[in-house]
């Protein structure tokens, strides 16, 4: 385990209680997954802007809540690098959280010229899709999935309808066959449960591969292919993690992003009262989500290489200091009224490793939204809204299910 970690390690405990001394918060626990806001006002009112935290049992980290204090950190990748190596020295292979954090030759986990070139293959790749098709692609997609339930009046649209979308889409944009795509579907699921972490790294990998290999024989026009040909070169084994980057990048966080934005749209008398009826629109529901409960909301990691002070507190080297995306953007120093076409949040990131498909995400997010709403506009929650779960763990900011209830409707026609 890490050398950084406390003396103690803290009880699950509800993030309500008092925390005794040397308290780490614990982001795994299903309580912080309830009320996360709740324990951020707490978090800052004892520690301020830097918090002490666990991400799981033993693996100390410390979570950015202040805005400033993250902007700060984003954009100085010298003294806050990506790369995790010296880190994951020190963490046990079987941790539960360490395939989410520990090193890839990819942008994400890697720093300085290297992190350049992975960057720069991987805009390139992105910057080639076509925004116009990509939106018949999500409608051609959501279509068949709709019909599947629309005449049911009722489904779980997480799982039936935002999960399944968000995979067929983004493998549409990589090329890769729905028969691999599944395994890497299931695969990237399993890495963000924690619950096997090993196993869903192979599951994973081996679909990759599978999926290189396809591309060498027939090369098309597709993220994928673009990047084998990119004038960086990749190989293989770099090919692969950078799959892994866009599939993780891709299917959980923008699966989370409709749902969520969905859940406030059929919660929040401020749109479900004004965006069916076309006052505001998906695009503001989206911007208003990014800003409350963002799809990734603990994320950015960074391991300082020697210890540095922030806002008066020293930060150890090789820890992860993570952003609180959440947190910093509900941070009481930037707070804000009405946040309609204030796109000013982290949800995105900022600075080298900012997100580098935002508006491919943004279409296939306010599209989605809009194929559910227009095809089945009495659409409600069919429990109540205080009755829906989240899933626990320190990441993500993900429903364990999003059941509705309908009018039962005939089929919608495919175009």
């Amino acid at each position: 385990m890490s050398t950084q970690q406390s003396s103690a390690s803290p009880p699950v405990c509800p993030v309500s209680s008092s925390p005794p001394q040397g308290y780490r918060y614990p982001l795994y626990a299903p309580e912080f997954a309830t009320d996360p806001h709740r324990a951020y006002r707490e978090m800052r009112a004892r520690f301020g802007t830097l918090v002490p935290v666990e991400l799981s049992p033993g693996i100390p980290a410390t979570l950015v809540i202040g805005y400033h204090a993250a902007v700060r950190i984003l954009n100085d990748p010298e003294h806050f690098p990506a790369d995790p190596r010296m880190w994951q020295r020190g963490v046990a292979e079987d941790c539960p959280v360490r395939p989410m954090l520990e090193w890839r030759p990819n942008a994400l986990r890697s720093a300085g010229a290297e992190h350049a070139r992975y960057r720069q293959a991987n805009t390139s790749a992105l910057d080639g899709v076509d925004l116009h098709a990509l939106h018949a692609t999500v409608e051609r997609l959501a279509v068949p999935l709709i019909n599947s339930f629309c005449a049911e009046g009722s489904a779980d649209l997480l799982t039936q309808y935002a999960w399944p979308l968000t995979f067929q889409v983004v493998n549409a944009m990589l090329g890769c066959p729905p028969e691999i795509g599944e395994r890497v579907a299931k695969g990237m699921a399993a890495l963000f449960e924690l619950d096997d972490p090993q196993a869903a790294n192979d599951m994973l990998t081996a679909a990759l591969v599978e999926l290189v290999g396809l591309k060498k024989e027939v090369a098309q026009d597709d993220v994928t292919s673009r990047l084998m040909k990119h004038p960086t070169g990749l190989d293989d084994v770099e090919m692969i993690h950078q799959l892994v980057t866009l599939y993780g990048a891709g299917i959980e966080p923008l699966t989370n992003l409709i749902a969520n934005t969905l859940r406030l749209m059929l919660t929040d008398e401020r749109f479900a009262g004004n965006v069916l009826g076309g006052s505001l629109s998906a695009r503001d529901a989206l911007d208003e989500v990014l800003f409350e409960d963002p799809p990734m909301a603990n994320y950015c990691m960074s391991y300082p290489p020697q210890p540095i002070m922030i806002d008066d507190v020293w930060l150890p080297a090789h820890q992860p200091v993570l952003i609180s995306l959440a947190g910093c953007n509900n941070d009481p120093a930037i707070a804000a009224g009405d946040r309609t076409d204030n796109r000013s949040h982290l949800a995105w990131s900022i600075g080298p490793h900012a997100c580098p498909a935002q508006s491919a995400a943004y279409l296939i997010a306010q599209d989605a939204i809009d194929q559910i709403l227009d095809a089945l506009p009495e659409i409600r929650l069919a429990v109540p809204a205080d009755r829906l779960q989240w899933r626990p763990g320190p990441f993500a900011r993900s429903l364990a299910a999003l059941p509705v209830v309908f009018p039962a409707s005939p089929p919608l026609t495919a175009f």
